[in-house]
């Protein structure tokens, strides 16, 4: 840059050297000279201030460029956290799926047990009711029997001589048939009274 603006200031000053006087055109090529090397100068500044703010920039584009490579690496990082995380709860949702179906199971089998329990305790409900009612029904019986049996003890202990020799009476057979009408009685009543399984 700095010949062509040297070129430049040169070639001006030598086109207005034709034309002119000696010290006037020296005084004008010294001006020409003057403000080409001011120019060259405020260009030069220019331009340091400018490679200044460009290595400045580049410096700002590697300090990002070290910021986005640390952001992706981050971002990397939080991405494999999360999919660990997930993985972990997934494994978790898995291990609580898994107990549950245990424990429905569990109580599945539990329920099935009480409702074999209830089925036999309702069974033995309506076993022990019966045995009640049939118990009822020979303690009853068996008081029928008993008064039965005193009643016949009774009869035997009243009777006498007389009523002896009166059954034994050959001839009519009236007692006789009366005695075996009474004990066929008293067996039908026995036999009524007969707890029958």
């Amino acid at each position: 840059m700095r010949v062509p603006m040297l070129f430049i200031a040169v070639s001006l000053a030598a086109s207005t050297i034709t034309g002119a006087r000696a010290d006037t055109e020296a005084d004008r090529l010294r001006e020409a000279l003057r403000g080409a090397i001011t120019q060259q100068r405020a260009l030069e500044d220019q331009r340091a201030a400018l490679q200044a703010k460009l290595s400045e920039v580049e410096s700002e584009r590697a300090r990002l460029k070290d910021q986005v490579g640390a952001a992706k690496a981050e971002v990397k990082e939080v991405l494999k956290q999360n999919r660990e995380a997930v993985e972990e709860f997934n494994r978790r949702i898995a291990e609580r799926d898994e107990t549950l179906e245990k424990w429905k199971a569990a109580y599945e089998e539990a329920a099935d047990v009480a409702r074999a329990k209830d089925a036999e305790r309702a069974k033995f409900e309506v076993q022990a009711a019966a045995y009640k009612a049939s118990v009822k029904s020979c303690n009853a019986k068996n008081v029928e029997l008993a008064k039965i049996g005193r009643d016949l003890l009774e009869r035997y202990e009243a009777a006498n001589f007389a009523d002896l020799a009166v059954a034994s009476e050959p001839l009519t057979g009236v007692r006789r048939v009366e005695i075996q009408n009474l004990l066929q009685d008293y067996n039908d009543k026995i036999i009524d009274h007969k707890v029958k399984p």
